[in-house]
């Protein structure tokens, strides 16, 4: 088999590579384990705001123009129900926060996005005395169902093999490599937190933390809109909503703990009143970096393989961005911005 690109691992980041391979009509191939579960247990919101200080999220407006077009078609291709647009409501502890949002809602990079109204809570449900505050451009990608379809639709297509990629077998020529029976020009690796076994990349600072999430429901909280405080409530249809969600640091299995749950339930009993059950608890370890920023960009010895990778907790908005950036830093050679590139760890 001779393809331009071989995509190891088919989570977000991959995905998002994917879709830049088809814009640009270059035959490519995937491999992928299933053994990262960040992508799939993922909240899977796009929300332009940081929260917890009212900041604009490094770069939304540029990823957003890139995120929602791409899942839009993926829609369309796959015939399937990706993107759910529902408002996130910040929920108030205090008049003072009342004011904070109030102030940084005019600052540049915020005031598209975060709205002047007060919301006040009309939910007998919630605990909300100080009402809330509504970002705008908000939704949900269904991240599981994303990655199941996608992987359906490569596997149909003969473009997706089921299996753990041997670094070992891995040989470079002087204008591509090869690896078992597929010649390539160039190999991304898209591997979340197994880059942690990846001889090429295993140096550069992904340090990974766990995150569980619960799912319930109730059928009495009525809630259409992604409520945030000490942890998020996102409604799922059918009085289903999904709880999260933990950073556990130390931690790096996918195992879910009765510790995580305890901490998501106990908070979210601080939030609503009515009667639950849990029906779900997932865990999976988020790619993270020291820096907040992803890692992208050629390896310094080996210029046909790359890394595409620490999306960390945004990862269905930032995906699609970093992926266009490597696609024209390895077709075009043009320079990737200096927060992402991974070269800003070479010196350190």
């Amino acid at each position: 088999m001779k393809v331009d690109y071989i995509i190891v691992g088919c989570g977000l980041a991959g995905i998002a590579f994917c879709e830049q391979l088809l814009e640009n009509n270059k035959t490519f191939v995937v491999l992928d384990d299933n053994s990262q579960q960040s992508s799939t247990v993922a909240g899977g919101l796009y929300n332009p705001v940081t929260l917890k200080r009212f900041t604009p999220v490094w770069q939304s407006k540029e990823q957003l123009a890139l995120a929602l077009p791409m899942y839009t078609k993926i829609e369309k291709r796959l015939n399937v129900k990706l993107d759910y647009k529902v408002p996130v409501r910040k929920r108030f502890t205090s008049l003072e926060e009342q004011n904070n949002w109030f102030a940084r809602s005019d600052r540049e990079g915020l005031s598209d996005y975060m709205s002047l109204n007060i919301y006040k809570n009309d939910n007998q449900y919630i605990n909300s005395e100080f009402g809330f505050g509504e970002v705008l451009e908000t939704g949900r990608i269904d991240t599981k169902l994303l990655i199941s379809e996608y992987k359906k639709d490569l596997k149909s297509k003969h473009l997706l093999i089921e299996e753990s990629i041997d670094y070992n077998l891995i040989q470079f020529e002087e204008e591509s490599l090869v690896y078992k029976n597929i010649s390539a020009r160039q190999i991304v690796f898209a591997e979340g937190y197994g880059i942690k076994e990846n001889p090429f990349f295993n140096t550069l600072p992904l340090e990974g933390s766990k995150g569980e999430l619960v799912t319930i429901k109730a059928p009495n909280l009525n809630l259409d809109y992604v409520l945030k405080s000490s942890v998020f409530i996102i409604p799922l249809g059918n009085d289903i909503y999904r709880i999260g969600s933990t950073y556990e640091r130390t931690d790096k299995t996918n195992i879910i703990t009765e510790e995580a749950k305890e901490e998501l339930l106990n908070k979210l009993k601080t939030l609503i009143t009515c009667d639950f059950e849990v029906v779900d608890q997932v865990a999976g370890i988020r790619p993270t970096v020291k820096d907040r920023r992803p890692l992208v960009g050629k390896h310094p010895r080996h210029k046909n393989i790359a890394v595409l990778n620490g999306l960390g907790t945004r990862g269905v908005m930032i995906g699609p961005y970093v992926a266009k950036q490597l696609f024209n830093h390895i077709e075009s050679n043009s320079s990737l911005d200096n927060e992402i590139d991974i070269t800003r760890f070479v010196n350190q």
